[in-house]
């Protein structure tokens, strides 16, 4: 594995993978530029060593090729202000035109390709396309985590073009650096976090993490699974039915295991969906018909919090309640609070997934954190499967 930090970029171009799939609003203007921000510290050091970057990244789903609203122009204004130079444009992401500007950079100029995705062949994983792309550069960083789980052209074909000259950027390394912490060398006692609606979507992460973790939190829509699967009354609760079985399976195993699955005592009821519905707090077990949990209520904050503040690596993955109505986020924001507070004193905390990020970021607790993954998709898949197809491809 090439070292990206000791590489010297001098007088190469480097064609770089980043994810700038960001927000836009009506007027194209980008309504939130964490994404860019994120890939400042790769860029500037291929700039600094004396190279000039060549950047690709898709943003949006386009269709049918080419459409205006998908056109990566629209955040040349917010790339070139964050970089301090003036980024270059190729207006399609391979062509004569691409080769003409790319083969024209000088050290310390950028440059911008068109929308990848305007191009089927990108997600097909198309080897010729892949080819295209290689040809414009002398070496190959991938630095976009949250597509590394996508086997594309850009992410993963496109690395066989560049057998002797291809590495991770700064994001990608310290999102492994975090996973492997957490994945490979935790610290103990090591608690996992989980939430969310469907305990389905999480089943395989669970099985993975058994066996390494000492406790194993459950909040969100998929604790009332495992409370109906030990006969619980959940009321109108979401609820999976085909997988209570499942659900005794998981607490089953964590016995053999010595896992210690921790699930919420009470919870917030409401009788309707909604932020202005009727709410209570009851027992987790014993929810009339008619009313719905929507967050953890205060014994299981209280219990969650002890045992994550005891902790020494914690990762969370999905909120425990329906966090976007302000009467239902109160037990999430305080698993972060005791996240932060353990991170404080000396744990490492990693939050992962699409909701959790959220909820960390509008909590203001991100710097509170010790890591905050940008990869929904792709940290629960690495979580699942300890490599991603992105990773490998530059690994091999």
């Amino acid at each position: 594995m090439i070292n990206f930090d000791t590489y010297s970029f001098a007088g190469k171009r480097a064609i770089v993978r980043v994810d700038f799939n960001v927000p836009l609003d009506k007027a194209f203007n980008v309504t939130d530029d964490n994404r860019i921000r994120a890939a400042l510290p790769t860029i500037k050091k291929i700039l600094s060593d004396g190279g000039s970057a060549i950047l690709m990244s898709h943003l949006g789903r386009p269709k049918d090729g080419p459409e205006e609203k998908f056109s990566l122009k629209h955040i040349l204004p917010t790339l070139s202000k964050h970089l301090g130079v003036e980024v270059k444009f190729a207006p399609d992401c391979i062509g004569a035109e691409a080769v003409q500007l790319s083969s024209a950079l000088k050290p310390g100029e950028v440059l911008l390709l068109e929308n990848l995705r305007f191009y089927k062949e990108e997600e097909k994983g198309d080897e010729g396309f892949a080819q295209k792309l290689a040809n414009l550069a002398d070496v190959y960083v991938n630095d976009a985590f949250g597509t590394a789980h996508r086997a594309h052209a850009s992410t993963t074909i496109i690395a066989k073009f560049f057998p002797q000259n291809k590495m991770f950027g700064y994001l990608i390394q310290s999102e492994l650096n975090g996973l492997e912490k957490v994945l490979h060398k935790p610290q103990k006692p090591y608690t996992a976090v989980l939430g969310g609606a469907k305990v389905s979507t999480k089943i395989t992460i669970i099985e993975n993490l058994m066996d390494k973790v000492d406790n194993l939190i459950i909040g969100g829509g998929m604790m009332f699974t495992f409370i109906k699967a030990q006969g619980g009354k959940i009321g109108s609760s979401m609820v999976e039915d085909d997988k209570l079985d499942m659900a005794l399976d998981i607490m089953a195993k964590a016995k053999q295991k010595g896992v210690n699955i921790l699930l919420p005592v009470d919870t917030v009821i409401a009788d309707s969906f909604s932020n202005e519905a009727n709410s209570k707090v009851v027992r987790v077990d014993d929810i009339p018909e008619g009313w719905l949990g929507l967050d953890i209520a205060q014994d299981s904050v209280e219990q969650f919090s002890k045992v994550i503040e005891n902790s020494k690596t914690i990762l969370w993955n999905g909120p425990m309640g329906v966090f976007e109505m302000p009467k239902f986020a109160e037990g999430t924001k305080q698993v972060a609070k005791a996240m932060a507070r353990a991170t404080a004193n000396g744990a490492f905390s990693l939050v992962g997934g699409g909701d959790s990020v959220a909820a960390i970021n509008s909590l203001g607790l991100a710097d509170e954190v010790s890591y905050v993954s940008t990869g929904g998709g792709a940290l629960l898949e690495y979580l699942e499967n300890g490599d991603l197809p992105g990773i490998k491809a530059v690994r091999e």
